[in-house]
């Protein structure tokens, strides 16, 4: 052996690369496999919300050597989710709504997200926790929130739980939007839909909560929801601002005004606006982007903890329930003065 090899340095692995990620990978898509079967087994239940709950589940009894092959498939899923939501709304059917309708999405979305915050002050949560539900609550659940993450300074257990409550109380809004709707304030089935478009929190809770008023109901519902998501994009820049000002994050490293997901988001939403983008390339890249948030969304939950959720999170389950409420009423306070009914 020449004293060269003897003294050359071992080789190391990338970080993010290499074969001990894949495990972790493979655990992802398996928990995205079991949510997007048990959706179609029971439509009614969202396949991020089962990846969500499978993954606290989970979450404890998996090996050590997944760990780190499903934090990144976490973080790498949930951005290139985020980005092929993009195509999924075009501006002709934003701005087809009427300056009613849109400046309705606007009031519900910057009273949501401001009212969370001053909430989350009130009640003593983190500033973490109370960003991550602010703008989970008032834009579009756990996309959001992973967005906000990446210009903000919070903890990945800020994140975790934010998702965890999203979860709980985009569930309980499944139901209780169509019968508040119907029931107490009788709301005609267009006019419901889009309610549920401006309170409940995930694409898919939106359209569970919208089926009971029919197809149309469920059409209006989901052009509402979505134009909150473009809202996504300018709060993110706008935190991104702000963090900068106030010194970066944690560790010196200043976050970007706009991360370059957030930026691939806005050229999805570009192209399907220019209908460049064939029928089954769309319908393709939103199943595709349904897998991915799964997988991410049980990564996530697998770094959840039901103890440590009910000993600390009390505050938490406090704020989401108040966050709740607050884009509940605002919404459709603001649908009655604002909107078209």
């Amino acid at each position: 052996m020449s004293t060269l090899e003897k003294v050359r340095p071992p080789r190391t692995r990338s970080p993010q690369s290499g074969p001990h990620i894949w495990p972790g990978i493979a655990v992802a898509a398996g928990g995205a496999a079991v949510a997007m079967g048990t959706n179609r087994l029971v439509p009614a239940l969202s396949a991020l919300t089962v990846a969500v709950l499978l993954g606290v589940l989970v979450g404890g009894a998996l090996p050590a050597a997944a760990s780190h092959g499903l934090q990144w498939a976490t973080r790498a899923f949930l951005r290139a989710g985020v980005v092929l939501l993009g195509l999924q709304l075009s501006l002709g059917e934003v701005l087809h709504l009427g300056p009613g309708m849109l400046a309705v999405v606007t009031v519900t979305v910057l009273t949501g997200f401001t009212g969370t915050l001053a909430l989350a002050r009130l009640l003593g949560v983190s500033r973490g926790l109370g960003l991550m539900v602010a703008t989970g609550f008032s834009i579009c659940g756990a996309s959001a929130i992973v967005a906000m993450d990446s210009v903000a300074r919070s903890k990945k257990e800020d994140v975790a739980t934010a998702v965890t409550l999203v979860t709980i109380y985009g569930g309980a809004a499944i139901a209780v939007v169509p019968f508040l709707g119907t029931r107490v304030f009788g709301l005609d089935p267009e006019t419901l839909g889009m309610w549920a478009g401006l309170s409940v929190h995930e694409v898919a809770q939106v359209v569970a909560a919208a089926s009971p008023a029919g197809a149309a109901a469920v059409g209006t519902a989901v052009i509402v929801k979505l134009t909150r998501v473009v809202l996504l994009a300018p709060m993110v820049a706008g935190m991104g601002v702000v963090e900068r000002k106030a010194g970066g994050a944690a560790g010196g490293k200043r976050p970007p005004i706009v991360p370059l997901f957030v930026a691939g988001f806005l050229v999805m939403l570009l192209l399907r606006s220019a209908d460049v983008v064939p029928g089954p390339v769309l319908t393709g890249a939103k199943e595709l982007s349904t897998v991915l948030l799964a997988a991410a969304m049980f990564g996530l939950g697998t770094s959840v903890r039901i103890r440590s959720l009910l000993r600390t999170g009390r505050r938490g389950l406090l704020l989401g329930a108040l966050s709740t409420l607050l884009v509940g009423t605002v919404s459709l306070l603001a649908l009655t003065v604002l909107g078209h009914h």
